[in-house]
């Protein structure tokens, strides 16, 4: 066996091992049957509904008749990606709208929710969804770390000016995708922005705990108001999201192989903010963290009041709601 066959090996079989230990068994996950017509008259906002799970949600959601909103940053890939789920959906379906959504970009969110609430009556569900995982030190438009630029710090602001708009439309619910990940990252309020030194999986893991603490922070100030928010963990699925992990060009196989049998389709891994988007069982339900459709038990550090305060406080003056 040549050098180059055998360094494949060892590498695919490390990844093997790896991921054997990580996730022991892909479980068998059950695909979700409601209504037909369960969401007619509904409108949803799916963020980053153009691949993975967004994608995913999106089209079970037009089959389900949701009028949704397809919140994207790339309007060409959005525009195939209706084009295919219109095709898939059958002839008795809901309705598809696309509308730009770069939240690198606080102006961009602005102009998407201005346009929002000018053009709906309603929204009935708001999926925050869209995420970058472990990219290159990158910042957005404002200067924020790109991971909790977009992964926290947009949708926290999207979520912010629409909140008016989603009480007004009450009762409603709002669903945040974090990551089982939250587990090796803390808030790092003396460098949250990592101007100091970048790690991106733990800047990765600080974001998808900061989704984990917002909604801690924002269930607590919609007590009352008919707005529901809670949070999920989907599990590792095969999607585009992990495209900036270098892994070795003979190693490919092997992952390809392993994610095979270890990983979530993107279907599976929708299955979870369908249920929070759609299901009769979590009406009223709020401030919870559900996994594989069932409630979830959280670290302490992920329902900290002090540290969800704070951390609110301070996603506040960075997006620039307050001085």
């Amino acid at each position: 066996m040549s050098g180059p066959l055998i360094v494949a090996a060892v590498i695919g079989g490390g990844i093997i091992i790896f991921l054997r230990r990580m996730f022991p068994r892909k479980k068998s996950v059950h695909l979700l049957q409601y209504p037909v017509d369960i969401m007619r008259g509904k409108t949803v906002i799916v963020t980053g509904a153009n691949s993975g799970i967004g994608k995913a949600v999106a089209w079970e959601l037009l089959k389900l008749k949701a009028r949704v909103i397809l919140a994207c940053r790339d309007p060409q890939k959005a525009e195939e990606a209706a084009e295919d789920m219109k095709k898939q959906a059958g002839p008795d379906q809901g309705e598809l709208v696309i509308k730009h959504l770069d939240l690198a970009s606080l102006k961009s969110v602005h102009s998407f929710c201005q346009e929002i609430i000018k053009d709906e009556v309603k929204i009935d569900v708001l999926i925050n969804n869209a995420g970058v995982y472990q990219c290159p030190y990158t910042k957005t438009e404002e200067g924020f770390e790109m991971q909790l630029g977009v992964n926290h710090l947009g949708h926290f602001f999207l979520t912010h000016l629409l909140l008016d708009f989603l009480k007004g439309s009450a009762p409603c619910r709002i669903v945040v995708v974090s990551s089982k990940l939250y587990k090796y990252g803390h808030i790092n309020f003396d460098d949250l922005n990592s101007e100091n030194e970048y790690n991106k999986a733990f800047c990765y893991s600080q974001s998808k705990l900061a989704n984990l603490l917002f909604t801690h922070e924002l269930s607590r100030q919609l007590d009352g108001t008919g707005v529901t928010v809670n949070a999920l963990t989907p599990g590792i699925v095969r999607t585009r999201l992990g495209r900036h992990i270098h892994i070795p060009f003979l190693a490919k196989p092997f992952f390809y192989l392993a994610s095979l049998a270890f990983f979530k389709s993107p279907l599976e891994g929708a299955q979870t903010p369908l249920y929070l988007a759609c299901s009769r069982e979590v009406e009223g339900v709020s401030g919870k963290c559900f996994a594989n459709c069932q409630e979830e038990e959280l670290l302490p550090k992920a329902i900290d009041d002090h540290a969800a305060r704070r951390l609110w406080d301070l996603s506040e003056r960075m997006v620039g709601l307050k001085q």
